[in-house]
């Protein structure tokens, strides 16, 4: 008698001009898996994720960039505490890609034999990176810029070599360059002079973007990865931005000019206060770097009206970050990156997108690994199927598509970079360090080697790091009462404390996949 009424019900209904409860059902059903990736169109959204070289925000990075702070931030979230797992280009970068921690991808330093774009890599991770997953997903993918700082190079593949999933490739042969580089144009070599109209690269980026936007198909979603090397050295601004912020000088509050009391060998070796000669180079590369960032605002801005004038903008996420932070004077440091400290390893994060409510400031914890993670999700890839040791921050910014969780601490490491012989230009430092200018301050060291547990969850502010050098040091910050991380407490702290954190370093140094998410 059930299904007797049941098909005569279904009969009334249609009689009446309603959907049968198997075609409601199948409705609903493609409205589940559809979600939120049919957000403004019938297909899933579109992505793009646009990442700075270098580009602080603790010391004033995103002050230039009006336009992005407007076209994204405004219109989106901007997270507040955002940090990459290691403050360097290379390995921050293979995170980016991966969704992996350093000791997870392997990449070490910016070096061949660190890992960096090696055949290692190529044949491992690189085969696994999240743009594989998009492309299965029939995503038309695009990359323009810096790839990994030793891409390129004849013992590890030459420029013929082009990583999985990328269907458009444009990527520069090692580090930044603003003229006469090399680009590998799918897998072919492309060499650049210095003419700005043909050959600037933050513009080329731009210019090839919209060119691959407009030689799409509209059938398929879309993925680009646009990689400018602004505001790295060598600081080249355009030519009509080299007069702005003449009056500009690096900040000089905080840990400006402090010694490195209480802290690693490395921070307790720079002259301080600092020469008048390091000052005035320092300022000089605050003012450049930021003249470098106006041609990436331009860039966001063409790239948002573009996806606007062909209908996409309000069914694409737009993702804009850093591979790591920097610093021009800190603790007498006079500019680089490689440190634990805030203004290293805190970036920039801003995205808009369907569902993103804007003007958004988000303060739970992200992490560059969390990308691949967040982009996938948008992409519709089932994350449990995926390797990865981030997690989406999907539910942060748009909770009205996901439910989620944010994660209360989280691993930073770094393994330092030295040179086996003795500078030549710096004799009386001996061997092992590198990086060493202006006055031969050095950056880096193999001693600069650490691992850090970071807690950051409303109540608690709190980091605890270990060196890996001959003194087996250990520095401990409340930055609460202590933003720039001017006190090391390790002697003051609760013993307790510090075994607690010395615990979860222990877990997350050795943690994969779910473990990474998951320690207690």
């Amino acid at each position: 008698m059930e299904g007797l009424r049941s098909r005569a019900g279904a009969r009334g209904s249609r009689q009446r001009g309603q959907p049968s409860a198997a075609a409601r059902l199948a409705l609903l059903s493609a409205l589940l898996t559809c979600c939120f990736r049919c957000a403004g169109g019938a297909k899933p959204s579109n992505v793009v994720l646009i990442v700075a070289d270098d580009q602080d925000v603790q010391l004033g990075g995103l002050t230039p960039m009006k336009k992005t702070r407007t076209l994204i931030g405004d219109a989106g979230a901007t997270f507040a505490n955002a940090f990459t797992v290691t403050p360097l280009c290379c390995p921050s970068r293979s995170s980016i890609l991966t969704g992996r921690y350093p000791h997870n991808h392997e990449v070490r330093n910016n070096s061949l034999t660190g890992n960096c774009s090696s055949p290692q890599w190529q044949k491992g991770p690189e085969a696994e990176a999240f743009i594989v997953y998009l492309s299965k997903q029939k995503y038309q993918t695009f990359f323009a810029g810096k790839y990994l700082n030793q891409y390129g190079r004849k013992d590890a593949g030459d420029v013929g070599h082009v990583p999985p999933g990328w269907d458009q490739w444009h990527a520069l042969v090692g580090n930044s360059q603003y003229y006469n580089y090399t680009l590998s144009v799918n897998g072919k070599e492309e060499k650049h002079g210095d003419s700005y109209e043909k050959d600037y690269l933050t513009d080329l980026i731009t210019n090839r973007s919209l060119h691959f936007l407009d030689d799409r198909s509209p059938q398929h979603p879309f993925f680009l990865m646009l990689s400018p090397p602004a505001p790295h050295s060598p600081w080249t601004a355009a030519p009509q931005y080299q007069n702005q912020f003449s009056d500009v000088k690096a900040p000089r509050d905080g840990s400006f000019d402090k010694p490195g009391k209480d802290k690693h060998w490395l921070l307790r070796q720079p002259v301080n206060p600092m020469s008048n000669s390091s000052i005035t180079f320092l300022d000089n590369a605050y003012r450049k770097r930021w003249q470098t960032l106006l041609s990436v605002d331009d860039m966001v801005e063409t790239l948002v009206k573009k996806l606007d004038s062909i209908k996409e903008l309000d069914n694409t996420y737009i993702f804009y970050t850093s591979d790591n932070g920097y610093h021009t004077g800190q603790f007498s440091l006079p500019i680089d990156k490689r440190q634990l400290y805030d203004f290293d390893i805190r970036i920039p994060l801003m995205v808009r997108g369907p569902g993103i409510k804007p003007n958004q400031t988000l303060q739970a914890p992200v992490l560059n690994i969390d990308l691949a993670s967040t982009i996938l999700d948008i992409s519709g890839v089932n994350l449990s199927s995926v390797n990865v040791d981030g997690q989406s921050f999907l539910s942060q910014m748009a909770p009205s598509l996901r439910n989620g969780t944010t994660r209360p601490f989280f691993l930073v490491e770094y393994t330092g970079e030295g040179n086996p012989t003795t500078d030549p230009t710096c004799p009386k430092l001996g061997p092992g360090l590198s990086q060493c200018f202006p006055d031969c301050v050095c950056e880096d060291a193999y001693n600069n080697t650490y691992a850090c547990v970071r807690t950051l969850d409303g109540k608690q502010n709190l980091q605890y790091c270990e060196f890996a050098d001959n003194e087996s040091f250990v520095e401990v910050y409340d930055l609460a009462p202590d933003p720039h991380q001017l006190e090391n407490i390790v002697k003051k702290v609760d013993p307790t404390v510090l075994q607690v954190m010395n615990q979860r370093l222990i877990k997350l140094q050795s943690c994969g996949g779910d473990s990474c998410r998951n320690i207690k």
